[in-house]
Parts: structure tokens; C-alpha cells; sequence
């Protein structure tokens, strides 16, 4: 009815071994791709001021970003992720194809950029002061109680 010490030690070699796997994959990089460039053949295709935004669409497919504000390209993005352990993930490559228009929605030109092309661009943040901060709920509601009228209800 007891286990054999042969038994024990099988079960404990097996243990190790699950728990060595374990470990090793637990620590084993991840990689992740998101998003889409166009290959050098269909970029070929994109003839400079001859095309238009809907026959790049058509030929290269829908953008991963528009520019919203000027119509002025379409932007391809491509970025693979590095996931290691409990550590934030790092951009371990990044593919970014512009192709921007003229005034006229004609192309203009067709450029390529990775992540050594890249470079950090400061935001500037503008915020709308609010006349609510540092006001509860409560406080907002004491301090309407002056300003409610209840003949403004009753009139018709």
C-alpha cells in the first residue's frame, strides 16, 4: 500500500522535468506583428503623379491611417512586439509607408521609413480649464440652490 522508493523518485523526476518545461517557457520571448505594409511589388505599381487616392486604394488596399485633418496621405504601419516575461513590451522593429497627395488627390511621392528613421515628437497639451475643478458633487449641487427658480416651471 506505500509507495515504493522507486515510485517516489519517478514521481519526483517527472515533477522536476514538467516544472524545468514550465520554467522554460515561461521565460521564452514572445513576438507579435500588427498591421500591414504594402510589398515592394505592389508599391511599383503606385505611378507619382499619375494615381489618384482611389486607384491606391484599389491597387494597394485601404490605409491602417488617414490623414484626417488635410487629405494630405495614406500611412501603412506595420510594428512587431517583443514580449518577455512580467517586463512592458518593447517595439522590436517598426515599417511605416507614406503616401501623400498633392492638392489635387494625385500622388505626390511614395516614402518608406523604419524605426531607426524615427524620431520622438513632442505633444503639446491643451487643456480647457473647467470652472468644476476641485468641486464635488455635492458642493455643485449646494451651490445651485440660489440659482433654481421654481416660478420659471410654472409659467406656460
Amino acid at each position: 500500500m506505500f509507495a515504493t522508493p522507486k515510485t517516489v523518485k519517478s514521481v519526483l523526476r517527472t515533477a522536476l522535468l514538467v516544472g524545468s518545461v514550465v520554467v522554460v517557457t515561461a521565460c521564452t520571448a514572445q513576438y507579435r506583428k500588427h498591421g500591414w505594409v504594402p510589398g515592394p511589388e505592389l508599391l511599383n505599381e503606385v505611378v507619382v503623379g499619375v494615381d489618384t487616392r482611389d486607384s491606391v486604394a484599389e491597387t494597394v488596399g485601404e490605409p491602417t491611417i488617414d490623414s484626417l485633418v488635410d487629405d494630405s496621405g495614406y500611412y501603412y504601419v506595420t510594428s512587431r512586439m517583443k514580449f518577455y516575461g512580467a517586463k512592458a513590451p518593447q517595439v522590436v522593429s517598426r515599417d511605416l509607408v507614406a503616401i501623400t497627395f498633392d492638392g489635387r488627390g494625385v500622388v505626390d511621392s511614395v516614402q518608406r521609413y523604419t524605426l531607426e528613421d524615427g524620431r520622438a515628437i513632442p505633444l503639446e497639451r491643451r487643456v480647457t480649464d473647467s470652472s468644476l475643478q476641485d468641486k464635488t458633487f455635492l458642493r455643485q449641487l449646494i451651490g445651485n440652490l440660489g440659482n433654481f427658480n421654481p416660478g420659471s416651471f410654472l409659467q406656460q
